[in-house]
């Protein structure tokens, strides 16, 4: 069943003339997903003409400008792009509009003059690949763009602008491009690293560029921050380049500290929230409801709405206050909770609403969600006031497209008849409050790359800034590993796999920071506090070169990841889809001498899980931090002195789902035919990984400690 928009006898005739805050009437949730002002603020009817006025595209790169939105220019721009009035974009719609209408060009290109003498798409091949790339952000794959989607691209673009610095950007990018041809070789991005300090003091902090074509630890950052940028193509556009740092405060290959929270609301300043106040905080759940004004957003409350029955979405008569509220507001974001989740629905239903949506707690009267509508849904597991299944929430995830994200907060198995190491959310999902979780999702649907990508990326800021640097310096890759590998021709083909690290060293000095380091938070389980763990000493630290476990199983399990993240949309980043951990093999001590010296996988994750249960699933269990694995006994004691070993290991994640002890061999489906790659504890702050395929963890080091 597809809900339709509807109109009412109920609604006054000036109501009627503004269609419900502007949405066209009887239009399917496939329509232009966006917050609609009134058809008279947008001057009438759609513009059909190849030369269209459209006000504010010709937008300065620089002064007080930088930064702004201009909401009114994105809708009509769209309007004009849109040609069939399908409510989407296709590619072809888009090359065709940039191509015949320079004030198009002008919006798209944001910067560049209002001329008849610049190129357009169809003459030169380069514009022509911006637009596709451009095409490409906005889709993530898709073949059509909404109107949220197409909004939120520039909505980030105008955002970066102004926290970034588009200037600076563009000041960077001309020191890369040596030959003014507007796109960036590898040899071009090595050449400027090695001669140019501001760009490489820009890109990659702490790095000695001068040495970037002598030290192969540093070529190595460099090369992969090149293919990360340009995601497969042989050189890099503007657009690339802006594209990412847009998406990230700090590139991952510098992986710089943790953003904090006065960062974090400098950019939040501005963006509109309306909240739906029925359910919500300020009248149930104090803490929920003042979160998102502390992380910075401007909200606005629609309160004294009337209650509607529990199993059904509002009538037309009792919309109108959340009506007028958006018309007044004009939301980017529209929040719901508990009996407040009827409203978001009736705004559905009636046509009020189509932009990005956030709901805790699934509201009973909600079966399907709209297409095309970025999307977060919240649920706890113990929900006691709307009980609903995993199994049906993911059902109803499904419906909604691939920008809809399912923020689930499950039980841990039980380690004893009703005893769980992790408890998941009641009603009041009082995990949204810690983590800096609900304004994390928020910031995901405003985010061009969607809540889940989003959220995935904000778990390196549970990571303390030493650590972040220490894992940068070790890298993300098993490629990047083998720098560091003494065994003949770096292959790790002879017997011996085991290399003990030089205590001076600084390859020693990381991995101990790595396995010292302290999370900017406390952790979710109960650990001794941090003063002890730092009295423990490191007694060896040993390397693990196994090459045909390295080339054979872990290397092509990566790469298998990285194409099946390209075939829904999304791009493979190190340190993102990877990261290190730690794992414990339990009293055994062969264990060990097992999972390093295997030819082919070290781990068996289907024959094995947590030492006790499997708690989060089948899988191999690995912890973010060192202290757990010691904490928990799930290292292995080697000798009457009490010393102890455990691994830190390089783990290719791809997306996570939470885990669950009822899965069996197979994670749910994130999209079909794609099912999710790894578990893990937490949505918002993980601290336990599980893996289910023999390459998804490379044994890197062993670690012995008392």
């Amino acid at each position: 069943m597809r809900f339709q928009a509807q109109r009412s006898s109920s609604i006054s005739q000036a109501d009627k003339g503004a269609d419900l805050a502007g949405s066209p009437g009887n239009q399917a949730f496939s329509a232009a997903p966006t917050p609609l002002r009134s058809r008279s603020s947008l001057g009438g009817s759609r513009a059909r003409a190849s030369s269209v006025s459209v006000p504010g595209c010709v937008q300065p790169t620089g002064g007080d400008a930088a930064g702004a939105f201009d909401e009114q220019a994105c809708r009509v721009c769209f309007g004009v792009i849109d040609a069939d009035g399908n409510g989407s974009v296709s590619k072809l719609e888009l090359v065709d509009a940039v191509y015949r209408d320079r004030k198009i060009w002008n919006f798209v290109f944001q910067g560049l003059q209002d001329d008849d003498t610049a190129p357009s798409p169809m003459s030169d091949e380069q514009s022509f690949d911006a637009v596709d790339a451009i095409f490409g952000a906005m889709s993530g794959g898709r073949p059509r763009v909404a109107f949220a989607e197409f909004a939120a691209y520039f909505r980030q673009r105008a955002a970066a602008q102004g926290a970034r610095g588009t200037p600076e950007l563009q000041a960077i990018f001309r020191r890369l491009d040596a030959d003014g041809n507007g796109s960036v070789s590898k040899l071009e991005l090595l050449a400027a690293v090695q001669k140019d300090r501001l760009v490489a003091s820009f890109m990659f902090p702490g790095l000695d560029g001068s040495r970037v074509m002598g030290d192969e630890r540093s070529f190595d950052s460099v090369s992969a921050a090149f293919d990360t940028i340009a995601g497969g193509k042989r050189r890099i556009e503007y657009v690339d380049f802006d594209r990412y740092f847009r998406k990230s405060e700090s590139p991952v290959w510098s992986l710089g500290a943790p953003q904090d929270a006065a960062a974090a609301r400098r950019q939040r300043a501005g963006k509109r929230i309306l909240v739906i106040g029925l359910g919500f905080g300020l009248d149930h759940n104090l803490q929920q409801g003042t979160v998102l004004g502390q992380a910075g957003f401007e909200v606005h409350w629609c309160q004294d709405l009337p209650e509607p029955n529990q199993f059904a979405f509002p009538s037309v008569v009792q919309m109108e206050k959340l009506r007028a509220a958006i018309a007044r507001v004009q939301p980017e974001v529209l929040v719901a909770a508990s009996m407040g989740g009827a409203y978001m629905v009736g705004a559905w239903v009636f046509g009020l609403w189509k932009g990005p949506s956030l709901m805790i707690n699934a509201h009973p009267s909600l079966t399907q969600l709209p297409l095309n509508v970025p999307m977060v849904l919240a649920h706890g597991a113990n929900d006691e006031v709307f009980p609903r299944h995993r199994p049906e929430l993911e059902n109803l995830i499904a419906t909604g497209g691939s920008r809809c994200f399912l923020y689930y907060s499950g039980n841990s198995g039980q380690i004893a008849p009703g005893a769980f190491t992790r408890i998941g959310d009641q009603h009041q999902m009082q995990s949204l409050t810690v983590h800096d979780c609900l304004p994390s999702l928020v910031d995901g649907l405003l985010s061009t790359e969607g809540p889940e990508a989003h959220m995935i990326r904000s778990w390196r800021h549970r990571r303390s800034q030493e650590r972040l640097e220490a894992e940068n310096w070790l890298g993300y890759t098993t490629e990047r590993l083998r720098c560091c590998w003494v065994s003949p021709g770096r292959k790790g083909a002879d017997r011996q796999k085991l290399f003990e690290v030089h205590r001076g060293s600084e390859e020693f000095s990381k991995i101990a920071a790595i396995f010292k380091a302290a999370s900017p938070e406390p952790s979710d389980y109960e650990l001794p506090p941090q003063a002890a763990w730092d009295r423990t000493g490191i007694l060896k630290i040993e390397r693990v070169e196994n090459g045909q476990q390295e080339a054979g199983s872990a290397r092509p399990y990566c790469e298998a990841i990285r194409k099946a993240l390209r075939a829904q949309g999304l791009t493979f980043e190190p340190g993102v889809h990877t990261c290190w951990a730690f794992h414990g093999t339990g009293p055994d001590p062969n264990i060990v001498e097992s999972i390093i010296s295997d030819p082919v996988a070290g781990f068996q994750p289907l024959t094995c899980g947590s030492h006790n249960k499997s708690l989060w699933g089948p899988g191999a269990y690995f912890a973010r931090d060192a202290q757990y694995v010691a904490e928990g006994n799930f290292s292995t004691t080697i000798s009457a002195g009490g010393g102890r070993r455990m691994l830190l290991c390089l783990l290719t994640l791809g997306i996570p789902c939470v885990g669950d002890a009822t899965h069996t061999g197979v994670l749910p489906y994130r999209q079909k035919p794609h099912r999710y790659n790894s578990s893990v504890d937490s949505l918002s702050s993980p601290e336990i990984y599980a893996v289910q395929h023999p390459g998804a963890a490379y044994p890197a080091y062993v670690i012995t400690f008392v």
